[in-house]
């Protein structure tokens, strides 16, 4: 799973440069210090899971009721995105855990498309307790509490806390965050959550 998650590391930070298309948006939300992750809850994680496709998430403090779309890695190793015409879209690492097994679960999404904000552009206004709900193929809601939510430049992209192993069901959301650069067409940073399921 290392070697994995260098190539990954990589990956995230230039796939995600792509969702940042920057043209009319006001630059996303960004958490604040106060909402860096520390130590994620141990213990106390939510019963785990048998492996099911997710199809729908849902965040509600900040309105994203998505469909899923399952995504991969390209033949070079870089993350891909959900389709840029469909910015309403989030996409499930599908390579990974399920939402709910245990491990990482990891989905990504745009923060912005040449018709403004797409479905992650809010998630920096996340907080710790807040909730996100995975529903899956099999009938079954995940749910998982946010821990925290932390900003980070693209270049030590925190690779290890996010596609690492574990035996809780964890969840990390990911977008594209900081002020948009039009001279480059990218965002310098990801912004990412991360979640454990809620018993």
């Amino acid at each position: 799973m290392v070697a994995v998650a260098v190539v990954l590391a990589a990956a995230t930070s230039a796939g995600l440069v792509a969702a940042g298309l920057g043209t009319t948006s006001a630059r996303p939300p960004q958490p604040g210090a106060s909402v860096a992750p520390t130590a994620e809850r141990s213990g106390s994680a939510g019963p785990l899971l048998p492996r099911s496709e997710p199809v729908r998430i849902t965040i509600p403090r900040i309105g994203v009721d998505a469909d899923l779309v399952p995504i991969a890695t390209d033949g070079r190793g870089s993350l891909e995105v959900p389709p840029l015409d469909h910015p309403e879209l989030a996409g499930w690492y599908r390579p990974g855990p399920s939402p709910g097994e245990a491990g990482n679960a990891v989905v990504v999404g745009h923060v912005d498309s040449q018709r403004g904000p797409a479905v992650f552009f809010e998630l920096g206004r996340l907080r710790p307790g807040d909730t996100v709900r995975v529903t899956r193929a099999d009938g079954r809601t995940a749910a998982f509490t946010v821990d925290g939510v932390g900003a980070y430049p693209k270049s030590r992209f925190p690779t290890e806390r996010v596609y690492g192993a574990g035996a809780d069901a964890r969840l990390r959301l990911i977008t594209c965050g900081g002020r948009f650069d039009p001279r480059t067409g990218n965002y310098p940073d990801n912004i990412v959550v991360f979640a454990t399921a809620t018993r």
